[in-house]
């Protein structure tokens, strides 16, 4: 029997409810502290805000943080936020939610690491199959990530539409679909095509989490294995593109605000795991809600686009 706590997904009815509802009242109280704060430290905080929740739970970081200053006016180049809503600061918030990432699963990669040379046991056997699945994402990534965002940064309306149709095929998959397996039932191919559809996260609206969750899904994972493994793949996307992508940040640029950004989008990455794994490990539990936001979130985007351009 496997013994890493990554390989381990637990169904815990027995754990008191209000377990499940407390990272979303910790999230109300940072919310309500961001109201309170003044000018950049309020932008960068809503977008902290936003990072760390759209980066774990299958709604898509990316889109989140072209479509929020869209709608509070800030993309204005002029303006004293405009640093904010730069993709330079976009990655600065991903190393936010890495750090939630290493805090959460710190005990799962250092066994599995540990295990990296015996292949042959789950924990080895588990750490290739990451290795594998980062792969295609890291190929796409470096020859295309640029472009795409340098695209996809004002089309409003391209955004809401793969929003709403990631969300449908997000629900009709989740529905539809066996769970039959936890990690331990992974493959090499089906690490592959987790990691391939990890690469459909270049397009905004796509989303990383949406993609691998649902593609788990599609091969038979169950909810919460597949919420997992798409946890743990994420690690090395992100910190390889942080690296990359941080050497361009200028000294300057490294003000209070832009550290509460990072930190924000640390502690409400931790608080969207902690939810959605145990949201999911609860039965019954589906991706329906997430669905559900998704295709309002694209009507509201079509409402306010020809408000604002008809």
């Amino acid at each position: 029997m496997p013994t890493t706590e990554a390989l381990s997904t637990p169904a815990s009815p027995s754990r008191p409810r209000w377990l499940l509802w407390l990272p979303l009242a910790s999230l109300l109280v940072v919310i309500a502290i961001t109201i309170m704060l003044p000018g950049a430290y309020r932008v960068a905080t809503t977008l902290g805000i936003v990072q760390g929740l759209g980066e774990f739970l299958p709604i898509s970081s990316s889109a989140h943080l072209i479509i929020t200053p869209w709608l509070l006016g800030w993309t204005d180049p002029a303006s004293p936020y405009a640093f904010f809503n730069s993709q330079t600061f976009d990655v600065a918030l991903h190393m936010g939610t890495l750090f939630a990432l290493v805090l959460v699963f710190w005990r799962d990669w250092l066994n599995l690491i540990l295990h990296a040379t015996r292949p042959s046991t789950p924990e080895g056997k588990l750490f290739w199959l990451l290795v594998i699945a980062s792969i295609p994402g890291a190929v796409f990534g470096a020859a295309l990530d640029t472009y795409a965002e340098n695209f996809f940064s004002d089309k409003y309306l391209l955004i809401a539409a793969t929003l709403a149709i990631m969300g449908i095929l997000l629900y009709w998959i989740d529905s539809v679909a066996p769970e039959r397996d936890d990690m331990t039932g992974l493959t090499w191919r089906t690490a592959l095509y987790i990691g391939l559809s990890q690469a459909l996260a270049l397009i905004p609206g796509i989303s990383r989490s949406g993609s691998t969750m649902t593609m788990g899904r599609a091969l038979g994972l169950r909810r919460e294995s597949a919420a997992r493994f798409s946890f743990l793949m994420a690690t090395p996307i992100t910190f390889g593109a942080g690296l990359l992508k941080l050497r361009k940040l200028s000294p300057s640029e490294m003000t209070p605000p832009f550290w509460l950004g990072i930190i924000v989008a640390a502690v409400v990455g931790m608080l969207a795991i902690n939810f959605l794994l145990r949201y999911l490990q609860r039965r019954g539990n589906s991706f329906l809600p997430f669905a559900i936001y998704r295709l309002c979130l694209a009507a509201l985007i079509v409402i306010v686009y020809f408000a604002r351009y008809r």
